[in-house]
């Protein structure tokens, strides 16, 4: 596969304290889907919630797919300032997180 035909996917899994309410849960949601708006480098994004009837998700609740042309783009997202933003909405309501990167392979 050439570099010009392949992505980087950045995959982000939370899992949400008890005591956030739905309310709060939902603010995280759309100020990370905001993120796709102030931020460039992401040229695609999408996310859910866990319907899988396995019962084997370890709590984490959303998923959520960033996609960037290339890793410095992924570089140039970690510190920006509308990310940094979003981690201090997440960061109250936060139980756990798991983080996955990779190149798609087709």
């Amino acid at each position: 596969m050439d570099s010009a035909d392949r992505v980087l996917r950045h995959v982000v899994l939370f899992s949400f304290k008890p005591a956030s309410s739905d309310d709060e849960i939902r603010q995280v949601e759309q100020a990370f889907a905001a993120l796709p708006s102030q931020i460039e480098e992401i040229i695609d994004f999408e996310w859910g919630t866990d319907v899988s009837v396995e019962g084997i998700a370890d709590s984490f609740t959303h998923c959520f797919f960033v996609t960037f042309q290339d890793a410095a783009g992924r570089d140039a997202y970690l510190p920006h300032p509308a990310h940094k933003a979003f981690g201090q909405t997440l960061r109250p309501h936060l139980e756990k997180v798991l983080v996955l990167d990779y190149w798609v392979r087709r």
